[in-house]
């Protein structure tokens, strides 16, 4: 069989949308792969359930500005579905086994492409969760949810990977290498302490793993400068390892794939959604093949390929022979019966015409996208039943398209490919500071680190604000705004653990008037103390034993 002269470079959906109309302030995001807790908006909770609806924090809010080099504000979390295609974690909730307490709460409010990940843990089939820490400070209760996320994954079974984004923070943050050390141990012994283990799952620094760094080299051949600069803001004065950091990172998501693919969660912030699309962008195009569907030989995009099945489905009304339509019949159709969009209607109007008499028919293409020729050669071999050989592409007449992927990807693995899935993701909403507003590192009033004495945590949480009344008399009256109160917030997304109904009650309280915020925040200062103490003292226990580990946390590095 003789390969004719032909592609289809078939555009994915999840490539870093550079000219979709998106304004560019919400291309940007940063090259740290990592929730640093950042700002909030509030968990919003109704009388009848704990739950979130996503909604509006903010009346008349700009557009989402995903950022997290910068300061990232999300106020109102819908637009994250309509602007970038989050997908709202409500419709796969129900699919999740066993689901953590801050999904069932809405905390965890979106996600791209989840499904896979909670079948592979429905079927007790392999999947992976992995998620980053730029080393820029201490670990803070924000930190806490990505913490949590990674070790309930990996008690579900997830094979986990925890990694100290060491090459990130020197050169996006211009840390220094002693700084980074300093910092890397204090993220991995909270980890730790909150009950990774560290047999069953992987603990690594950028600079210490050749493996990821190789994919970082060759995940980089397929990236290029004008690309970064329109997700990231990149110019002239960007140095190469900034630059190069983007890639590493990329490099971290698909990491727990090298070994065989599997479904893999990013549990993230919203703000990292843009190194999600292009880390499932690089997936994608890491591929020997692709798999579309198609009806004739000619290549055609995917507005053109839902004409060429409408056309199809019609074939009764205007074919000579309805079991096979021919292509100069098909191109009349739609001219005539179909209106929009013209621009497409036309062009694969125009392809048919020059396909001539060819028949329509429904086929799985499977085409070159890096195929080596051994590759190509062992796929030919491998489709089965009918089939036609092109020069980039075999169109199978007997597989559907599921079938088809499965077979492409067997056969990249056989030939020395990747075979990488795309990695999924799950978002989870930003911590509002204990004083209003956003959670700041540099301001230290505003957010608890884990490493505060158990006191300081106590005073900390007597001293935030509240969503409280003017007075106790209002209070009573009206009830509390337990949706704008970052106190409540500590008990969702921390102090009432996996008790739902604990927290149901402490908001019911609030709303209906029961509770006042005085010993409200004195119930919370006392669990944030206990909770600092239990914490630490889990801490202590494992700098005991970090020798133990199989991570260098020195780097031996001396410059810079």
């Amino acid at each position: 069989m003789t390969r004719n002269s032909h592609t289809d470079d078939e555009p994915t959906d999840e490539q870093p949308r550079t000219d979709d109309g998106e304004p560019s302030d919400t291309k940007r995001a940063s090259s740290e792969l990592r929730s640093d807790g950042g700002e909030s908006n509030t968990v919003r909770r109704t009388s009848s359930e704990l739950r979130s609806d996503g909604g509006t924090d903010a009346a008349g809010a700009d557009e989402a500005v995903l950022d997290p080099w910068g300061s990232s504000t999300v106020a109102d979390y819908r637009k994250l579905f309509e602007q970038f295609g989050i997908e709202e974690f409500d419709d796969v909730l129900p699919a999740v086994p066993n689901p953590h307490y801050l999904m069932r709460r809405g905390v965890i409010f979106g996600h791209r492409d989840y499904s896979p990940v909670a079948e592979a843990m429905r079927n007790d089939e392999p999947f992976a969760s992995l998620s980053g820490f730029m080393p820029t400070g201490d670990p803070h209760i924000g930190h806490k949810m990505v913490f949590d996320e990674i070790i309930w994954h990996q008690e579900q079974g997830a094979d986990a990977y925890a990694l100290i984004a060491d090459l990130e923070a020197h050169a996006a943050r211009e840390l220094s290498w002693s700084e980074i050390d300093e910092h890397a141990e204090s993220y991995i012994l909270s980890l730790l302490a909150l009950g990774f283990d560290p047999e069953e799952g992987e603990l690594y620094r950028q600079s210490d793993n050749r493996e990821l760094q190789d994919l970082a080299f060759e995940l980089g051949a397929e990236t290029n400068f004008s690309e970064l600069q329109a997700i990231y803001d990149f110019d002239g004065e960007t140095d190469v390892s900034h630059m190069q950091s983007v890639v590493t990172q990329m490099a971290d998501i698909l990491y727990p794939q090298l070994e065989e693919p599997k479904p893999t969660v990013i549990p993230v912030g919203p703000d990292q959604d843009p190194h999600m699309r292009l880390a499932r962008d690089l997936a994608a195009r890491m591929r020997y093949f692709g798999v579309t569907e198609a009806f004739a030989s000619f290549e055609a995009e995917a507005v053109e390929r839902t004409l060429l099945g409408q056309a199809y489905d019609a074939r009764e009304a205007y074919a000579e022979d309805p079991e096979m339509p021919r292509c100069v019949e098909a191109a009349d159709y739609l001219r005539e019966h179909e209106p929009a969009p013209a621009d497409a209607r036309e062009s694969v109007a125009e392809k048919l015409d020059n396909a001539g008499k060819e028949p329509i028919r429904p086929r799985t293409r499977i085409f070159d996208r890096n195929a080596t020729d051994e590759a190509f050669e062992a796929l030919i071999e491998a489709v089965d039943g009918e089939k036609r050989v092109y020069d980039e592409h075999v169109d199978a007449f007997d597989l559907d398209h599921a079938e088809a992927d499965e077979l492409a990807r067997q056969v990249e693995l056989d030939t020395g490919g990747y075979g990488f899935l795309p990695p999924s993701s799950i978002y989870h909403r930003f911590m509002t500071g204990l004083t209003g507003g956003k959670m700041s590192s540099s301001i230290p009033a505003s957010h608890i680190s884990l490493l505060d004495d158990p006191e300081e945590g106590y005073d900390k949480v007597k001293a935030a604000t509240t969503g409280g009344r003017a007075t106790a008399e209002e209070q009573r009256e009206k009830g509390g705004k337990a949706d704008e109160c970052p106190v409540y917030e500590l008990y969702a997304y921390l102090l009432s653990g996996d008790d739902d109904e604990f927290a149901e009650e402490v908001y019911e309280e609030c709303v209906g008037g029961e509770r006042l915020c005085g010993g409200c925040k004195e119930q919370a200062a006392e669990l944030m103390e206990a909770f600092l103490e239990e914490h630490q003292e889990k801490r202590a226990e494992w700098e005991d034993k970090l020798d133990e580990l199989d991570i260098d946390l020195d780097s031996h590095r001396t410059r810079g």
